[in-house]
Formats: structure tokens, sequence, C-alpha cells
């Protein structure tokens, strides 16, 4: 009978203590103490996370929200308003920082900062602002907004840090299923190629790298392993090259193309999805979608449309 685990379970695995999240055992952290202190650092983290992969040009300091903001409802144009859009949420994001390093330095002073606080509001308010915005600011390799960067530091803000590391665990555990997704896509795609072939070794190594990544704090001793590991396996794929025939035909140099192409796109969005640490629930569909067409087009025979 097959064993039902149920989320949240710990065990010690190969040396590491793992939690269980739907379908995936993920090395566990303890959770630093409570405090406005640790929650300050949290989100400090967070928020440099948060501009290192969205697009350039959004980090407008706090103090300029007002001009963000200004600048953002006299906009008439969709496209322009859009990017105005992304610098108002970088604003608001900043400023909500600004006002709780401030409330953590008046605490650290002896003055008690309880949840009703005004200036504890207006930094939720902000955050909740920046979260709406948010939606229109796009990954900096592509189109795809990764709002679950923007819901992070509110969340961190809002719930207990014990709390805010458990759904840290259950988007690593999603993030995972993403990559686990892609691999299977590639490895479908490319099993009848003549041209990339017997590439699942290396796309194995990807994922496994890739989720071994996901799963490691940069504080941890295991990142100077961990990380070479995931470079390596991605420079490997990168680095195939079309096997093709002599004296080959345009369909085939179509097929050389539109496949080391859909091969470096794949290895590059597991790159982003680790990254960033989160799912890229459209990207992924996208690519999936990516794949099937090239199967479609390269090896399955055209469809018989004739009516007997």
């Amino acid at each position: 009978m097959t064993e039902t685990i149920a989320n949240g379970s710990r065990r010690h695995i190969d040396g590491d203590e793992r939690i269980y999240f739907d379908g995936y055992w993920i090395k566990y952290y303890e959770p630093p103490p409570e405090s406005l202190n640790t929650k300050r650092h949290l989100i400090q983290a967070l928020t440099r996370r948060l501009f290192n992969h969205v697009e350039h040009g959004i980090n407008i300091p706090g103090g300029r929200l007002s001009e963000a903001r200004a600048a953002y409802e006299a906009e008439t144009d969709p496209e322009r308003k859009r990017v105005k859009g992304a610098m108002l949420a970088g604003a608001l994001f900043n400023r909500a920082a600004d006002i709780f390093n401030c409330l953590v330095d008046l605490q650290a002073t002896g003055v008690e900062i309880g949840h009703e606080n005004s200036l504890m509001r207006d930094c939720g308010q902000y955050l909740l602002e920046a979260l709406d915005l948010g939606k229109v600011v796009r990954h900096r390799g592509g189109d795809e907004g990764i709002d679950e960067l923007w819901g992070e530091p509110f969340k961190a803000f809002s719930i207990p840090i014990a709390d805010f590391y458990r759904s840290r665990y259950i988007k690593i555990a999603m993030t995972m299923r993403d990559i686990d997704r892609i691999a299977a896509a590639l490895k479908d795609t490319f099993a009848p190629s003549r041209q990339i072939p017997n590439i699942d070794p290396l796309v194995d190594a990807l994922a496994t790298t890739a989720k071994r990544k996901c799963e490691i704090l940069r504080t941890d001793p295991a990142i100077f392993e961990v990380w070479p590991a995931f470079v390596v396996a991605s420079d490997r794929l990168r680095q195939l090259e079309p096997q093709l025939p002599n004296h080959s035909d345009a369909a085939a140099i179509r097929e050389a193309l539109e496949g080391h192409r859909l091969l470096n796109g794949g290895t590059d969005l597991i790159s982003f999805i680790v990254r960033a640490r989160v799912p890229m629930p459209k990207s992924t569909r996208e690519y999936i979608d990516r794949c099937l067409n090239f199967r479609r087009a390269f090896f399955e025979p055209p469809a018989d449309d004739t009516v007997a």
C-alpha cells in the first residue's frame, strides 16, 4: 500500500532534515525568532530579490512616491502607463520598507509598536497597492510578472515568521513541479529527434540540480556545491548543437534552428524559475505549448483530412 504523507511532515533524509509538501521533500530550515528586527531583515532581503528579478528602471525611492503617482495618473498612452504603473509599484514598495525600518528603529528605543499603529496600517496599505500594481511589472527575462514576488513582503509583514517560512515551502514545491513539467516536455519533444538525440540524461541533471538550488539558502555552506552543479548542467544543455546531416534540405535546417532555440528557451526558463524561487505558471504553460507545436510540426505525420 502506498504511504500517505501529510503536508508539513518532517524527516531526516540523507543527513538533512526535510519537510514534505505536495510530493516533494524540501530541505528544512528552522525559522528565526519572531521580532520586528527579524522581519525588517527579511523584508529587506525580499525587496532586494524582487528588484533583482523584475524589469529595469522601476526601483523608485519611496521619497518620490508623489511624483510617481502623479506621472502614472496623468499618463494616457496604455504602453507608457504600464511602465509608469510599474514605477509606481516600485515607489510604493520602497515607501512601505522605509516606514517599516523607522518602526523597527522606534521599537529599539523602547517604543511599543502595535498592529493597530497608524504607520503599521499605512505600511500595509502601501504593500497592498504595490501588490496590485505588481501585476503589470515584467520579469527581466520575459513578459510574465511573477507577482508572487510582490506578495511575499506583504506576507512577511502581516503573518508570523514561522507561517511565512511554511508558505515558502509550499511555493518551493510548486516551483519544483514547474521544473519537472518543463523537463518532461523537453524529453518528450526531442525523443524522436535525430538532430538532438539522447538528451534525457542532460535534462535530468538540469532538473535535479535546479530543484536542489531552489531549496538551498545562500547562507547554507552547501551552496558552494549546489550552484556550480546547476551552472554546469545548464551550460551542457546550452552547448548542444544539432547534428545536421550532409546536404540538409530547408526543412532539416529549420528543424535544427527551431530545435536549438527551443532547447535554449527551456534551459533559460528553468534558470529564471530557479533564481526567483517561485513558479512561473504562464511562462511554463506557454513553453509547453511551444514544445507541443514543435513536435507536431517536425515529428508527427500530418493529419489525413481526406474523406473515405
